[in-house]
């Protein structure tokens, strides 16, 4: 079983790394228009070849699981058997050594007489019938306690099993947006990502980039907003609620969260000089100083 449940989280960690290696980075976002569908035109071959191989792997791991769950039924129903046996077997000697028990005794007490017989008959099963009463209680709550274990494990692995589908899913989406040329279909793709995950703060950032290339920069706020209000600190959000900012004329509320958003990651700088949306920004002392100069952008290039 830990060798089992050891794969299944090696192909996790191998589901979330090739996520994390297809899933949009926020500075390619941001890069030239050129540059991006050079990438995307390299990128199918490898894309396919990436999903053929996590659903091959995903088709093993499904088919072992399967394997697992019908060896915990075998294994319940031998333990239950096992467990009636031991009952029918421990019962079947206990009364049979009462019986002994009897005989001896009515052969001694024969003598003393039939009432007393009669008494110690009476008295031996009324002590037979309550440890027998006792020890099926004891057997029962055994069940009852390993049937809810196994029923826990049944839900986890039912659960684990959910999940994996559902990221494999949403890994499919996000190659599939990365092939998409139009803003609109892009959209539709994060609507579908965040019908599997609601709140993705990934999805919502990148479809508040989709409503920025629509012109709907009121739209990009709210999702950025959403995204905010649960990591205060979300970069890729930061910039593009700037983004918006900007694009509705709000220079001070654009120059603060795109200053936030340098601090946590300075990468965005490069993309900062040649985004469209802060051509309000530029000549500005504070833009300038937050993303430097055109000779800055030659020595680092």
């Amino acid at each position: 079983m830990k060798t089992f449940l050891q794969q299944g989280c090696a192909v996790l960690l191998v589901l979330f790394a090739m996520t994390a290696t297809a899933e949009p980075d926020a500075d390619a976002a941001q890069a030239p228009r050129l540059e991006a569908q050079s990438e995307i035109e390299k990128g199918p071959v490898i894309s396919q070849f990436r999903e053929n191989w996590i659903l091959g792997e995903l088709r093993t791991l499904r088919q072992d699981m399967m394997e697992y769950r019908n060896q915990m039924n075998l294994l319940v129903t031998d333990r239950e058997l096992e467990v009636a046996d031991k009952a029918m077997g421990y019962a079947t000697n206990t009364v049979t050594y009462f019986f002994y028990l009897i005989a001896g005794a009515a052969s001694i007490l024969a003598l003393v007489g039939w009432s007393t017989i009669r008494d110690l008959k009476d008295n031996v099963r009324v002590y037979a019938e309550k440890e027998m009463a006792r020890l099926t209680s004891e057997y029962e709550a055994r069940l009852a306690d390993l049937e809810r274990e196994l029923r826990k494990k049944s839900r986890t692995i039912a659960e684990n099993q959910e999940e994996i589908e559902r990221t494999n899913e949403i890994h499919s989406l996000w190659l599939k947006s990365t092939k998409e040329p139009s803003a609109q279909a892009k959209i539709e793709i994060y609507d579908r990502i965040l019908e599997l995950r609601p709140d993705d703060p990934e999805a919502l950032a990148w479809k508040a980039d989709a409503a920025l290339e629509l012109g709907e920069q009121r739209w990009a706020l709210s999702l950025c907003d959403r995204v905010l209000e649960v990591d205060e600190e979300n970069a890729h959000a930061l910039y593009q609620r700037a983004c918006a900012w900007s694009g509705l004329g709000e220079i001070d509320n654009a120059l603060s969260d795109l200053e936030a958003a340098i601090n946590t990651s300075e990468t965005l700088v490069r993309h900062a000089r040649v985004e469209e949306m802060f051509r309000p920004l530029q000549g500005l002392e504070r833009f300038d100083a937050l993303v430097g100069n055109d000779s800055d952008l030659t020595v680092s290039g």
